[in-house]
């Protein structure tokens, strides 16, 4: 049986579409709740960042397999204290969730929902990869819905969880229409067994063959995260369900189709701390229903190209250096709530965080800035002036989720200290501490999410060349109260004095780690060597 089922993961990790060889998944990161359309040749995606601000990334290919983020439908969801992080509140896990993007009469529409505002938001442009967009939102939130321009005219979204709704939209889109709301499937859980955890949800609606094709992930009680479709001749037609999708828990997402009429699903796996990740998957159309295959010889005949890799397109380094025109920050880089805009800048050559109120620990304080990590393996690096930080600020490289790790400078009267962080356990502790007297520091951080060994390890270095270990390996934890996946940070808080800063050179990020360690990470500071 073990060997049955690593024959059956391998083939899902490597799928061949030509000589050229290219690979699941799709996109190496945390990028969970893809809802994909073509308009011509060029194909859009948006995907679910939650409290991260800008919101809901959209993405851009021309072939399926290379993406880059182009755009964001919002600033700030909302100004509010939950997505401030501000007054004790914080958005962690919430915020915005499954999106979903359409195109239509020649305007993208982009719709999400949150249950931090208790709102439905849809977001409209004829110009996606540069605005401006008009926002229209109403209450309530309507769980994972999706939406739906029809034939006659109408627009409705599709929504729930188990029990399936359909509600028709105001024509200027301002809310749901009075008396339109119904049941439209009772129990769409139902082709994946009577026992179930996760009751139907992520909706997404497809037109095919003169039918209608609705598809949503469930899961079976002691099963897997599976994906099953509901097919009818209309909306108010008879739902007829069957399984669409069980292996590996690959599941919720949807279908599309290249000009050239093959078709694809786009479904998402958890893989653990780097978060959920998705994979293109060659289907075809067998009874009217869509089969899903991996790795057999349907899959060899798609014609797509092979994997570029995902830099600079999702994840890229950063030097700070910036020519008139150009943006503050690159489109890879979402702040962990809202920004306060007045307490950062980049300008010759340095990215500045600058303290503006008293926090106590990484998860509260504001104004730290991520990107996404991206496996199987990864490492981070930062080049920093300390030179302008006051007693009693933290700055430095973080690696962002419940059980946090950072390194970096703390300030503690006069004098500092590099130190370590790790909150493997669900809280901070402190791990390494060493004076430090000079005015430039280089922090890295490398990951290892292989096999899901979820594993990072911590380093520092007073010239950028020679790097020393500090504290123990983080054992990185994918946990549903910030539900992404672990993202590299750059941070600056205060927890005695504001007004003091930290100047970030650069912000380097490669696909590749040395290797493994071949000494304890608890011994004394040490020069880090490596296995071949």
């Amino acid at each position: 049986m073990k060997k049955l089922d690593l024959s059956i993961l391998f083939l899902f990790f490597v799928l061949l579409v030509n000589a050229q060889s290219a690979k699941n998944p799709l996109i190496f990161a945390d990028v969970p709740d893809m809802s994909m359309v073509r308009v011509g040749d060029t194909y859009y995606m948006s995907s679910t960042t939650m409290h991260m601000a800008p919101g809901v990334p959209i993405m851009k290919s021309n072939d399926l397999i290379n993406w880059e983020i182009v755009n964001y439908a919002y600033d700030t969801l909302a100004n509010i204290n939950a997505m401030n992080l501000t007054n004790g509140k914080n958005a962690y896990g919430r915020g915005s969730w499954a999106s979903c993007i359409r195109y239509h009469n020649g305007k993208f529409y982009i719709t999400t929902f949150s249950q931090t505002t208790d709102k439905t938001y849809i977001y409209i442009t004829d110009d996606i990869e540069n605005g401006p967009w008009e926002t229209r939102t109403f209450t309530p939130s309507l769980h994972d819905h999706t939406l739906w321009f029809d034939d006659d005219g109408k627009v409705y979204m599709i929504y729930g969880n188990g029990k399936l709704s359909i509600t028709e939209l105001e024509p200027d889109f301002s809310g749901m229409k009075p008396g339109t709301n119904r049941v439209l499937i009772e129990n769409a859980s139902a082709p994946a067994g009577d026992d179930i955890a996760l009751g139907a949800e992520g909706s997404q609606l497809f037109r095919h063959g003169g039918k209608y094709y609705l598809f949503n992930i469930t899961w079976p009680r002691g099963g897997m995260r599976t994906e099953v479709v509901h097919r009818a001749d209309s909306l108010n037609g008879k739902w007829e369900g069957r399984l669409a999708f069980q292996n590996s828990g690959i599941a919720q997402g949807g279908i599309i189709e290249t000009p050239g009429g093959e078709w694809f699903a786009y479904l998402f796996r958890d893989y653990g701390a780097v978060g959920r990740i998705p994979y293109l998957l060659p289907m075809n159309w067998e009874d009217g229903f869509p089969k899903i295959s991996i790795g057999d010889k349907d899959s060899e005949k798609s014609g797509l190209s092979g994997n570029k890799g995902l830099i600079p397109g999702i994840v890229n380094s950063d030097e700070f250096d910036r020519k008139e025109g150009d943006r503050a920050l690159p489109l890879v880089w979402q702040w962990n709530h809202n920004p306060d805009n007045a307490l950062w800048k980049v300008e010759n050559g340095y990215l500045r965080l600058t303290t503006g109120r008293l926090d106590n620990n990484l998860e509260l304080a504001r104004n730290t800035l991520t990107q996404r990590t991206i496996g199987p393996v990864c490492s981070g690096t930062t080049k920093m002036d300390v030179s302008g930080m006051k007693d009693g600020d933290f700055a430095g490289l973080c690696l962002l989720q419940n059980h946090y790790g950072q390194i970096g400078i703390k300030v503690n009267g006069s004098r500092k200290f590099i130190y370590m962080n790790n909150a493997s356990s669900g809280k901070p502790v402190e791990q390494e501490e060493i004076p430090f007297g000079e005015k430039i520091v280089y922090f890295k951080v490398d990951c290892d999410f292989r096999e899901k060994a979820d594993l990072a390890y911590f380093y520092y270095s007073l010239d950028g060349e020679k790097w020393l270990s500090a504290g123990k390996p983080l054992k990185m934890s994918y946990t549903l109260g910030h539900f992404m996946g672990y993202r590299f940070g750059l941070y600056n808080y205060a927890a005695k004095n504001t007004g003091g800063y930290a100047d970030f050179d650069y912000f380097r990020i490669s696909g590749e780690i040395t290797g493994n360690r071949t000494k304890e990470v608890n011994d004394s500071p040490h020069l880090v060597k490596y296995d071949k």
